[in-house]
């Protein structure tokens, strides 16, 4: 989600921004944004195994890098600290905010996330072809090297750097160790946190660049902001993938901003209507099921972990619902969150198409296959517009689900799915009480705990007195 937040009133001692580059940078490239910060905020610039000064420092994998942030976090101990990832430093960013989230020692006080242009926590996108030249130039010789470096900056921005920036971004390439280069591009960039970082609740700011390919806006709309449950986000036009060096005052009051914003509130759970709280209240409710009505009616959690689906799944099956069953206003169920945690529990209707195979699998597929299919028809399914999105599921409902996908499962299951889900869908929103009191069912009232109870006027538009009136429809 987009969120907005007023200004908050800045605390007496800065912030720490732990500041972490791109894939052949180093500390340095954080040097513009951390001269426009000032004394607004501590930036402390990391040079990551392998690269800048730690060029000589083993530990290429993420998890390294991970344990190499932490250990400068612990030795800084700030009380209130943010983390800002740059491209191949996203995904160490969003490792290590897991941990601190999880509580492990020396990692209090995380504030919040700023990711730039940001390798997503799953597989990174990018072309073969393209990651094996960069994998070959790499060991060549130094002009080789020296020109392949100048085209790699010059291909990563949206246009030409001042010529000190260029020099200084040129240079980290050359320095940093091949090892660490390769190591990135055939496992780092390819490891696979989605579960592991699942849905984190520190406040994030993603920022892409216009011109940007393999990380621009569609690959954090749709593989980098489901793992974060409130997120700010911003395109920079004209940019390209090097912010920090191509933006550094854009980003840098993007970055104070978030930083002294206030903490986002916790969405609302649906009005009940007054008339049907008291009935849930009444004796005619018994016990159980008033508990049970109340459970339900608690606010769902917008960082709650998936259980059954990973958080980009989540985010997808989310984004189908919002499709299928519209909830104006901030008030709302979480219906994906309710259905992945009945999928967690295996429990079910008792039934399925036999053309599937069980609810859990069967949405994994469903989802990672809708996903498949809207990316080879030209952009990833959160990255699309409404219509865009409609247009998928008007096709998948008819069973003419475009091809060319290796999607897991063909038109014809995708079909009996989308059957399924929407059953799921109304099942989950009218066990809410807010439902119930919305269409005015008054079943509810038909069995208390030892009291007498039950209905008497059973005839044709007969209504008792005590009896819901509908507020309204499914909407």
């Amino acid at each position: 989600m987009v969120l907005t937040a007023p200004a908050a009133i800045p605390p007496a001692a800065p912030p720490s921004l732990f500041c972490l580059h791109f894939l052949g940078g180093s500390a340095r490239a954080w040097g513009p944004v951390a001269e426009r910060l000032g004394a607004d905020v501590t930036c402390v610039a990391i040079d990551l195994p392998g690269f800048g000064e730690a060029a000589a420092v083993p530990g290429y994998d993420v998890a390294a890098m991970v344990d190499h942030v932490a250990a400068r976090v612990r030795a800084a101990a700030p009380p209130r600290w943010f983390v800002a990832g740059h491209s191949m430093g996203a995904k160490v960013a969003l490792a290590l905010a897991r941990r601190a989230e999880d509580g492990a020692a020396g990692l209090e006080g995380l504030a919040g996330l700023v990711l730039l242009a940001g390798s997503p926590p799953s597989p990174e996108p990018m072309a073969e072809g393209r990651r094996r030249a960069m994998i070959a130039w790499i060991g060549a010789d130094d002009a080789t090297r020296r020109a392949q470096a100048e085209t790699f900056i010059a291909n990563n921005v949206g246009a030409p750097l001042p010529h000190d920036l260029t020099t200084l971004a040129v240079a980290d390439v050359l320095r940093t160790a091949p090892a660490a280069w390769r190591a990135w591009l055939t496992d780092g960039s390819r490891e696979d946190w989605c579960a592991r970082v699942g849905v984190l609740r520190s406040p994030a700011l993603i920022l892409d660049g216009s011109e940007d390919g393999d990380l621009g806006l569609e690959a954090q709309a749709a593989l980098t902001a489901p793992h974060c449950a409130f997120a700010r986000s911003a395109t920079l036009d004209g940019a390209g993938h090097l912010l920090p060096l191509e933006r550094p005052d854009a980003v840098a009051d993007l970055i104070r901003a978030h930083v002294f914003a206030a903490n986002p509130s916790r969405p609302e759970a649906p009005e009940i209507d007054a008339d049907y709280r008291a009935l849930i209240a009444s004796g005619r409710v018994n016990g159980r099921l008033r508990e049970a009505l109340r459970e339900r009616g608690e606010p769902d959690d917008p960082a709650y972990r998936p259980a059954a689906l990973d958080a980009v799944e989540l985010a997808i099956l989310r984004a189908v619902i919002d499709r299928v069953l519209p909830q104006p206003g901030a008030a709302r169920i979480d219906i994906a969150a309710r259905i992945d945690a009945r999928l967690a529990t295996g429990a079910g209707d008792g039934w399925r198409f036999s053309a599937l195979p069980p609810d859990p699998e069967a949405y994994r597929a469903a989802l990672r296959s809708l996903d498949a299919a809207a990316s080879a028809g030209g952009r990833r399914f959160l990255a699309r517009d409404g219509d865009g999105q409609d247009a998928l599921l008007r096709a998948l409902e008819a069973g003419t689900l475009p091809g060319g996908t290796k999607a897991a499962l063909d038109a014809g299951a995708l079909r009996f799915w989308f059957e399924d889900l929407r059953a799921d869908v109304v099942r989950t929103w009218l066990a809410h009480p807010a439902a119930l009191a919305r269409i005015g069912f008054s079943g509810i009232g038909a069995g208390g705990d030892g009291v007498p109870t039950g209905f008497r006027a059973v005839g044709l538009d007969a209504r008792e007195a005590w009896e819901p009136v509908a507020q309204g429809g499914a909407r």
